[in-house]
Order: structure tokens, then sequence, then C-alpha cells
């Protein structure tokens, strides 16, 4: 097999591997859905802490406050 024949070879399944994957499969969408649910938990627990919470309804109300 010469180069030349064995790069066109090579070239022609580089082009066509991303066309062989047809999705995510079931453990991919399980992951991903833990991480989303992980990640929502997460941003929930950060907004309705004392902190942020104290926060938001500081700004709220400057906010509903000023001056026109």
């Amino acid at each position: 097999m010469t180069i030349k024949v064995w790069l066109g070879e090579w070239w022609r399944a580089r082009r066509a591997a991303p066309r062989r994957d047809e999705g995510m499969t079931t453990s991919e969408y399980a992951i991903g859905t833990i991480a989303a649910a992980a990640f929502a938990a997460v941003l929930y627990k950060i907004v309705t802490s004392e902190t942020v919470s104290g926060a938001l309804e500081s700004m709220i109300g400057k906010a509903l406050d000023a001056p026109f």
C-alpha cells in the first residue's frame, strides 16, 4: 500500500467518523440529567441563602426607591 492510498483511506475514515455518531446514549442522558439536577440544587441553595437573599432584597428595594 502506497502512502498516497493510505492517506486517502485515513482521510475518508476521519471525515466519516463524525457521521457515525447518532446521538447520546442512555448513560450519557442519565449523567447529564444528574449533573443538571445537582447544579440546580446548588444554585437553589446559593440563591436561598441569607447573604444572597438579603443582597437581592436590598437591590430590589433600592431599584424601587430610585427617583425618576
